[in-house]
């Protein structure tokens, strides 16, 4: 075939994104050879020093989209970076992603949030470090008794912006916000759109760009998902039916504390090894909890929502909704956590005869029909019977009938 016929998609590089030679030699140790789409679109204008709101799916790689600009430009330029994230697990992710990349260019960052030693952290502080990551409250505390000064601050970044709002973080982060320099680069970053991001865009930010991936509510490509109707009584056996069934590492939520708790007794009782994080557990707790998940030590991890945009773990091979979230938003930020980095993943959702209207709520954020099935294995009696009309496609305009053998709506008397 002659060489003018020859039609090669190349995949996308980090080369014309303005990285400057010692941090292509970083990514290059790494085996950083391809960048996400938000790489792609946030990191040369970033660099450039442009503000900039950035809206992509989880497990998208936006860490890596502000930690790359903000150390060549702090390696280069006076001044302060400023990260702010909602959870404790996410500020020792951020910061880990950080010490990746910092370290050949004389960076120093380090970690400030609540449930740490106040006296470590203002020595680390008084270390001056460039780059510190922070919990609008911690921060708020250290602020108040003056062991950090932020007027350096040139470059600030808002991550997981959304979820700092839903938490109520609003009039912490004004206020730091307003601490720092009038001159600094702002880069906000988050999952979604709501209009308190778009009011701190107008209000703090400096004709920022506006990088959208993917809109609300979309999902990884690889990842499959699967709805369980099941009586509350029986969400028990039907776990260890699924645990048994599958072989790798497994993310379980759960509404409560109470509930990720008994959980993970229960399924430590199954003969599997489990923990748990939520916000009854102290921070030593729980970075022993996530590091032992990390490398096998716990097969099962059981989580709250506090934990849903602050697990980084590659390879999950199933996440399981124990409990539907309150809000739909959160289903989507939970089964984020597997199929990261461009593997496989599974998640698994457990629904009980009265939560129609929750799973609803889901279908119309993901815009998609959630396949509903029966475990083989239990008895037909612990699962709703099917009708003519599917549980799921009831009022959902984005069912579809094709899908596999779905269960079917519930009796009058179990509806809302």
């Amino acid at each position: 075939m002659p060489e003018g016929n020859v039609n090669l998609k190349s995949e996308p590089t980090f080369d014309g994104l303005g990285i400057v030679p010692q941090m292509f030699s970083v990514l290059d140790r790494l085996k950083f050879t391809t960048p996400t789409p938000i790489q792609q679109k946030a990191i040369l204008p970033a660099i450039e020093g442009k503000d900039l709101v950035g809206i992509a799916q989880t497990g998208t790689g936006k860490t890596l989209a502000f930690a790359i600009p903000m150390v060549q430009r702090l390696s280069q330029h006076k001044g302060k970076g400023l990260v702010l994230v909602p959870t404790r697990e996410l500020a020792m992710q951020v910061e880990e992603t950080f010490r990746k990349v910092e370290q050949p260019f004389g960076i120093r960052s380090t970690v400030v949030i609540g449930g740490a030693s106040m006296h470590e952290q203002k020595q680390a502080l008084r270390k001056n470090p460039q780059v510190i990551i922070a919990t609008p409250g911690r921060l708020i505390d250290h602020i108040q008794q003056r062991t950090v000064v932020l007027f350096d601050v040139q470059i600030l970044v808002l991550d997981e912006a959304d979820r700092m709002l839903d938490m109520g973080f609003l009039p912490q982060i004004e206020r730091i916000i307003k601490m720092v320099s009038k001159e600094r680069q702002t880069m906000l970053f988050s999952a979604t759109m709501p209009q308190a991001i778009s009011h701190i865009a107008a209000s703090y930010m400096k004709l920022p760009l506006h990088v959208e991936i993917a809109p609300s509510g979309t999902l990884v490509e690889k990842l499959t998902q699967e709805l369980f109707i099941v009586r509350k009584e029986m969400k028990e056996a039907l776990l260890k039916k699924v645990l048994d069934q599958y072989r790798g590492s497994v993310l379980i939520f759960t509404r409560t504390k109470i509930g990720a708790h008994r959980t993970a007794r229960a399924i430590t009782a199954m003969g599997h090894q489990a923990t748990e994080i939520h916000s009854d557990r102290s921070l030593r707790e729980r970075k022993e909890a996530l590091q032992g998940f990390k490398t096998g030590r716990y097969r099962v991890l059981v989580a709250t929502d506090i934990a849903a945009r602050g697990i980084d773990v590659t390879g999950i091979e199933l996440v399981v909704n124990y409990d539907l979230p309150e809000e739909a938003e959160n289903y989507v930020h939970r089964i984020g956590r597997t199929s990261r980095a461009g593997h496989k993943g599974h998640a698994i959702s457990f629904a009980t005869p009265d939560q129609k209207t929750d799973v609803r709520s889901i279908e119309c954020l993901i815009r998609t029909a959630l396949p509903i099935s029966a475990h083989p294995e239990m008895p037909a009696e612990d699962f709703v019977k099917p009708t003519r009309q599917s549980f799921a496609a009831s009022g959902s305009r984005f069912a579809s009938h094709s899908r596999r053998r779905r269960l079917g709506s519930f009796p009058r008397r179990n509806r809302r």
